[in-house]
């Protein structure tokens, strides 16, 4: 039998990258996924996927940096479903890389808008329902970022920290409820990641020279099936971990460093 089968699943940023592979790996093991995205166009052509594909599938326009629009995911997704089994937070806005001299205010708003606070909100909003169930699974996306402390990414890198703290802290107060909660630190070739090495081929090549397996790990392949697991039955005595899915990226340090100048940056 299918890990999921009948499991509903909230998925944050599914539109692409890792929120995508583990939208797709979900719909494989028999979950039902509400693919949350704020890009209208992806979201919905993930979702359309998963149900060609012979899944359950719901597409919710969703801007996690919004508390009322992540309470009207969760919201809907009762409504269509009756209940959240599995609550992925992966979506996070990003910012311009600058030294942490540089960074403003807004920075660190947008990052820990739609990273911390954006996990937090959804967090609390399933939490009754997981509660009067008897357990749940939730699963937060951090960062070899925050871990390794990479440069130019200050804000980004807070708010992953500060997701895992509150990941072990919910772990430890909802434990009692049946409730597990995880993260996955991932080391993937997502958009964003592409972009970089692009922009930065020698960076590229540095990096890959530093994690132990030699490459980084395919959302779909690599990272989603850790998911799987910590949302399977198979994962329900693990809970307050950080998973590195990284190809050992951890072991080393990965290099970060994108020359910049000491001069701000123009956005």
């Amino acid at each position: 039998m299918s890990r999921l089968q009948g499991r509903i699943a909230i998925v944050t940023g599914a539109g692409q990258g890792i929120g995508e592979g583990i939208a797709r790996a979900f719909a494989k093991e028999g979950a039902a996924v509400v693919v949350a995205e704020i890009n209208e166009a992806t979201g919905r052509g993930t979702a359309d996927e998963l149900e060609a594909a012979g899944a359950t599938a719901l597409f919710v326009h969703t801007d996690v940096s919004q508390k009322a629009s992540v309470e009207s995911l969760v919201a809907g997704t009762l409504e269509a479903f009756g209940r959240v089994d599995i609550l992925v937070n992966n979506a996070q806005g990003l910012t311009q890389l600058g030294r942490v001299e540089h960074k403003r205010d807004a920075d660190f708003e947008k990052s820990l808008g739609s990273g911390l606070y954006a996990t937090l909100w959804g967090m609390q909003a399933v939490y009754p329902g997981m509660r009067d169930a008897g357990g749940g699974r939730i699963i937060n996306l951090a960062s070899l970022n925050g871990i390794n402390a990479h440069k130019y990414s200050v804000d980004y890198n807070a708010a992953k920290e500060a997701i895992r703290a509150l990941s072990r802290t919910a772990a430890a107060e909802w434990g009692r409820h049946g409730i597990t909660v995880n993260v996955i630190a991932p080391g993937a070739a997502t958009p964003a990641a592409a972009a970089a090495f692009e922009a930065n081929p020698e960076l590229e090549r540095r990096m890959l020279g530093m994690i132990p397996l030699g490459r980084l790990g395919d959302p779909e392949r690599d990272i989603a099936p850790v998911a799987v697991f910590l949302a399977s039955d198979a994962g329900a005595y693990v809970t307050g971990n950080t998973l590195h899915v990284d190809g050992g990226g951890h072991i080393n340090g990965v290099p970060w460093d994108a020359n910049l100048p000491e001069t701000p940056q123009e956005n």
